[in-house]
């Protein structure tokens, strides 16, 4: 039997989960829907314990689900070199082991993964060729993305399937909620998950979500969101009555453990809105199909607005303007930050007032966008191919 393609492939931690969760989906998907034997190189694997709680930081080499996982630590020891070699996000795997790739008299094939991004640029840098200006080696750039001139999305087989599942189930739902809280919402609550970075306005949003009429669940796993929304009072819930004298309003904060990955998922299906941050997870809401708004990583001199604005563009392209503009306000109201001042955005409350009253519009809408995204194919698909049949 011919022994399988080695890949390995190199993560250095930057954006925390989301740059550990994309290298893991990809490693695992690699291994378990190619065939190919798998080498996850990563500097920090706390961070991938958290996501997968079967890996422990301790040791230095363990396997999980047909990829073997290393620490990525200097000075660094060549044993082998892969067959293809993927860097993630421009992180450069060592320099032994470039020279060594050098070294081989059949090269081995060198992906740079880039981040995903939705500027139109990236469809002209997508798989082009960068050679080594000092040795005999060229890189590849593989750019995600969102259409079909660029690499596509992670998406493991059978993933819309075990949502819609999960979804036609309320069963399942039920059990998940008594498992992640010890009981169920509130017939009609609105349930809207919280992953963002520090410094998004989570008091802001706890407030402006008091407005739904109905109760509501903010549910924050560990992180900046839970740790922002802590509060001392002796209950979780906020109960405003309307001036009125009408029904009462219920916001209730459910703070619960960090989320496995694919319990994650879970907790994106089961929601109503997700808030959700970073690359991983951002991908994972669409996949969802469900109304979100994105935290975008900042970057310095507000680089990452141009980013935001990008995806928006390609995003609320067939909205018509109210929706478009709904769905616009409250990501950037949500993404403001101080030294933002001079940027002419809604405060927080209005924005969401605007786009939780389109809420069934703007789930059609996610529905729509997350089946022409699964029409293409996904991510890890198109690497294989590239990797084994453009560059063989």
């Amino acid at each position: 039997m011919a022994r399988a393609e080695r890949w390995d492939v190199f993560c250095r931690v930057v954006d925390n989960y989301g740059d550990v969760g994309f290298s893991w989906r990809l490693a695992r998907q690699l291994a378990v829907e190619h065939g190919k034997a798998v080498r996850l190189w990563l500097d920090d694997l706390t961070v991938l314990g958290k996501l997968r709680p079967e890996i422990d930081p301790a040791y230095d080499l363990q396997r999980l689900e047909g990829v073997e996982v290393a620490r990525l630590s200097e000075p660094f020891t060549v044993d082998d070199v892969a067959d293809v070699v993927v860097e993630t996000f421009g992180c450069d795997p060592p320099e032994a082991y470039v020279l060594a790739m050098a070294e081989r008299r059949v090269k081995p094939r060198w992906i740079n993964l880039e981040y995903l991004s939705a500027e139109s640029w990236v469809e002209g840098s997508h798989a082009l060729p960068s050679p080594n200006p000092r040795l005999p080696l060229v890189k590849h750039f593989f750019f995600p993305g969102f259409t079909p001139r660029t690499g596509g999305l992670l998406r493991e087989r059978g993933l819309l399937e075990r949502r819609d599942a999960f979804r036609a189930d309320a069963g399942a739902q039920a059990a998940f909620w008594r498992g992640l809280t010890g009981r169920t919402p509130p017939e009609g609550a609105l349930k809207v998950s919280l992953f963002a970075y520090a410094g998004a306005p989570f008091e802001g949003l706890r407030r402006s979500v008091a407005s739904y009429p109905g109760p509501v669940w903010l549910v924050a796993p560990e992180g900046a969101a839970a740790t922002a929304l802590d509060r001392p009072e002796p209950a979780h819930a906020i109960r405003r009555n309307r001036a009125d004298g009408g029904s009462r309003r219920e916001v209730e904060v459910l703070r619960v453990p960090f989320l496995p990955q694919d319990r994650y998922d879970l907790l994106l299906w089961a929601c109503d809105v997700n808030f959700v941050r970073g690359e991983d997870s951002f991908v994972r809401a669409q996949w969802a199909a469900r109304p979100f708004a994105w935290h975008i990583y900042p970057q310095d001199e507000g680089a990452h607005w141009v980013k935001l604005a990008a995806f928006l563009e390609r995003y609320t392209a067939d909205l018509d303007r109210a929706r478009a503009g709904a769905v616009t306000s409250l990501w950037e109201a949500w993404n403001r930050r101080d030294g933002d001042e001079g940027r002419d955005r809604p405060a927080l409350a209005e924005s969401w007032a605007a786009f939780v009253s389109r809420r069934d519009a703007l789930e059609a809408h996610a529905e729509a966008w997350c089946g022409r995204l699964a029409a293409r194919r996904d991510l890890c698909d198109q690497l294989v191919d590239f990797c084994d049949n453009v560059l063989k």
